[in-house]
């Protein structure tokens, strides 16, 4: 009798696999999966995908999950944390601010019309406009320290090296006492910074710019340069762009260093009439007005190209631009060293009066800006829009004035270092010290500081107010509770904590037009007056008199006190995870967007960590054929989304999309509207229908996503804490979450499960039809309203079992540690 033929076994189910993109905080893969047992995958130390020891052969035994999902952690932190180092970046604040007024214009209609699109350019123009004067400012404070206030002023007076035997030898009567040759010494200290400044563009731009996304991510039913921005295949390779960027700006850096020499020398040229020495000077500074000519056009000559990844090299403007400026720069070194024995220096250094003229083309250019985006705002109104689309120029604001209460700051304390007891400017002071208007700029610094103290005291105010309203209501939303007064408080002050992330923009409102009303009292004073405000109150009131000399005091020293604890504050930022919670949010806000303004401006970590999301999640579905939910908290969800962008269309058919704490629409959208505003969200969920995003009422910068738009995305606000009071489920007090552990919620690992579930299983590999989003099965958890119509917080469904994400199927040796924050 033959043997029963076998019967075959029903094939393994496809594997799921949940990538998960932590937050800000950027906790270690081991925290991140829930399991001290970890590989890397994929990557390299700045960037890498991890999984359990026990995950890494997931795909070759498919069957030991059971459809359940495989936690795998992409772990970015070190693309913007390291070394203390790396804190030196902040110093180049007001550049990263420039940089990011470029991304806060208003948005568009779908359709723009020829005058919107020319808007959109002006925008651009005039954003680049003013990033350029911003590096122009940075070398010339250093040229006013290091030419004027050293080589002209101190170097000059026997007075003033009698103090410092370091410039002994700069004395009048040496071989180094010629005003040009101390001139074309002090010029070597702005070269060099300038070329610190290449360098470190040039080296993170080879590291962050040059990252090539996967082929094929446009959509062959998209016309080119339509649809979303973050969905162009040239959006996160900005190479050809930043370099051009960063050649301009190098030659107007060397061409600042150049003039801040040649316009003193010419002047004493001129007065010697004829001389051959006179001829090359005009000679000299008609080509340094024609290498500004030149820098102008590169800068202003053309935009970003995002419809396509630009490879093309730029060697005319990358290479031949710096290099000219760096042999004027050269050759007017040359000329001033030339021996002039009749030359003395007296007074300030000749052309402080650049710094009016940048200041003054700083808030023409703001006040240009402001009239663009409030006609593209017209175009397409957004309610939601940061400042009614004035959110940009706000922000340009504040970038002009850091850099100019740092420049000043830095020429004020080291005049008053140089000049010992005495307050440079004054009258019987040494040394004359640094321009007018730049003591001006520190001098305002006291009263911008007060007014500061009391917006933000009156914020704190309303928000206790508003906590002991929402007080009230609290314990009403825990059925079955007995009131406590303490813990009803504790939860309405972090939600009233939280909600007041929402007035942000009228804080950074009045803060840039008090900054823009102050500054232009300064440079009217400074012009009127002609002195620093010490001498200019002389003989009036005592009281004003007193003011004035408190306030040009006091500035002085909060720059340098702001400077040692803004480099101490980056320091711990960049080393202490629980500093990074504090202060790394908004950094991590501005090194988000690529440098489309100032190449000088911090590293984009987006344009690594974009194209790794893209090409994981391209590579995996591709070679499996399974489904994957992309699982992103706070700034992760931003990278998941811009990464689920990307991604090709049969792709992007076999991914679902799971965000909580997501700034998505409350910050992004607010102040970056034509890129996360309502139109773009809402088609990107048109593109990846398998989207849910969860939040909290008590958490400060999570939000609905799509709120007001009768899709249905959000959920929430789930309930935090998730117990009001002791209980025999829950013996101690539940803790108030905010914005972190959203893993905790019984909700989190239905919502994940149900997003796999309306995943079609049909096709086998990402290169088949695409997918589409089922309907939730029957046993799937119901979705609660987007937003709902009164602050009280649903309960969470008691038949649902309490998981954790990183919980894998029953197998031995299989831990069941919880993991640890996400964010």
């Amino acid at each position: 009798m033959a043997p029963p033929s076998p019967v075959p076994s029903a094939p393994a189910p496809p594997l799921d696999l949940e990538l998960l993109v932590h937050g800000v905080a950027g906790p270690p893969p081991a925290e991140l999966l829930g399991d001290p047992r970890t590989v890397r995958i994929s990557g390299d130390s700045t960037a890498a995908v991890f999984r359990r020891t026990e995950d890494a052969d997931a795909e070759a035994h498919p069957e030991r999950y059971g459809g359940r999902p495989v936690p795998e952690a992409y772990c970015w932190s070190r693309l913007t944390s390291g070394d203390g180092t790396r804190a030196l970046w902040l110093l180049l604040l007001p550049f990263m601010v420039a940089n990011l007024a470029h991304w806060a214009r208003p948005a568009t209609s779908a359709a723009p019309t020829r005058t919107a699109l020319r808007a959109v350019r002006a925008y651009g123009v005039l954003v680049r406009v003013l990033a350029l004067s911003l590096t122009v400012l940075l070398i010339a404070a250093a040229c006013e320290v290091a030419l004027d206030l050293v080589a002209w002023q101190c170097a000059g007076s026997r007075q003033c090296t009698a103090r410092r035997s370091w410039l002994g030898f700069l004395e009048p009567g040496g071989w180094w006492g010629q005003p040009g040759r101390r001139l074309a010494l002090g010029a070597l200290v702005p070269a060099a910074l300038t070329g610190l400044l290449w360098f470190l563009s040039n080296r993170t731009w080879s590291a962050y710019e040059s990252q090539p996304p996967p082929a094929g991510t446009a959509d062959p039913d998209t016309a080119p340069g339509t649809g979303p921005a973050l969905g162009h295949p040239g959006f996160w390779y900005g190479r050809r762009f930043v370099a051009r960027l960063r050649a301009a700006h190098c030659a107007a850096g060397l061409l600042t260093v150049t003039a801040a020499v040649a316009l003193p020398t010419a002047g004493h040229d001129r007065r010697a009439d004829g001389s051959a020495l006179d001829i090359l000077g005009w000679v000299l500074q008609a080509l340094l007005g024609a290498g500004a000519l030149a820098v102008a056009w590169v800068v202003c000559r053309r935009g970003r190209a995002e419809a396509r990844p630009d490879h093309r090299p730029d060697r005319a403007a990358v290479t031949l631009l710096p290099s000219a400026a760096l042999c004027l720069l050269a050759a007017t070194l040359v000329h001033a060293a030339w021996s002039r024995p009749g030359w003395t220096s007296a007074g300030r250094l000749p052309g402080d009066q650049a710094f009016g003229v940048l200041m003054l083309g700083q808030g023409a250019c703001v006040l240009a800006l402001a009239a663009v985006a409030a006609s593209l705002y017209r175009t397409a109104p957004d309610p939601a829009a940061a400042l009614y689309g004035l959110g940009g120029p706000a922000v340009a604001v504040l970038g002009c004035a850091l850099g100019g209460a740092m420049s000043g700051g830095v020429a004020q304390r080291v005049a008053d270092w140089l000049d010992g007891g005495a307050t440079p400017g004054m009258a019987g002071a040494p040394l004359p010290g640094p321009p007018v208007l730049l003591t001006w700029h520190a001098s305002v610094l006291p009263p911008l500081l007060l007014v500061l103290a009391l917006l933000a005291g009156w914020f704190a105010v309303r928000g206790v107010r508003t906590g002991h309203l929402l007080a009230e209501s609290v314990a009403s939303e825990y059925p079955g509770e007995a009131p406590d007064l303490s813990r009803s408080r504790r939860i309405a002050g972090a939600r009233a904590a939280a909600a007041l992330t929402d007035s942000a923009p009228w804080f950074v409102a009045a803060v840039s037009g008090i900054t823009l009303l102050l500054g232009a009292g300064a440079l009217t004073g400074a012009w009127l007056s002609g002195q620093v405000p010490g001498e200019a109150a002389r003989g009036a009131h005592p009281l004003l008199e007193a003011a004035a000399r408190a306030a040009q005091d006091a500035g002085s020293w909060l720059v340098g006190f702001g400077f040692v604890l803004f480099v101490t504050w980056g320091r711990r930022a960049y080393r202490d995870p629980a500093a990074r919670r504090t202060i790394g949010i908004l950094w991590d806000v501005g090194t988000f967007w690529p440098r489309a303004a100032h190449p000088f401006a911090p590293p984009c970590y987006a344009e690594r960590a974009v194209p790794d999301l893209t090409w994981r999640m391209t590579g995996w579905t591709v070679r499996t054929g399974g489904r994957l939910v992309i699982s992103g908290h706070s700034q992760g969800s931003v990278l998941a989304a811009a990464a689920v962008w990307q991604l090709p269309p049969p792709v992007r058919a076999r991914v679902a999309l799971l965000t909580y704490g997501s700034p998505l629409a409350r910050l992004y959208g607010r102040w970056f509207p034509a890129y996360f505003g309502p139109g773009p969200l809402t088609a990107l969920h048109r593109e990846v229908d398998c989207w849910r995003n969860l939040w909290r009422a008590t958490d400060p910068i999570g939000g609905p996503v799509l709120a007001g738009t009768g899709a249905d995305v959000d959920r929430g606000p789930l309930t935090d804490p998730l117990a009001y009071g002791r209980s025999t489920r829950h013996p101690l007090p539940a803790p108030i979450l905010g914005h972190s552990d959203y893993q905790a919620d019984p909700v989190f690992a239905a919502e994940r499960d149900a997003l796999l579930t309306r995943l079609d299983a049909a096709p086998k590999t990402a290169h088949a039809a695409p997918a589409t989003c089922a309907a939730p099965p029957p046993c799937a958890v119901p979705a609660s309203p987007a937003v709902p119509a009164s602050p009280a917080v649903p309960a969470a469904p008691a038949e649902v079992p309490v998981q954790r994400f990183s919980r894998m199927p029953e197998a031995p040796g299989a831990p069941a540690g919880p993991p640890g924050t996400a964010g």
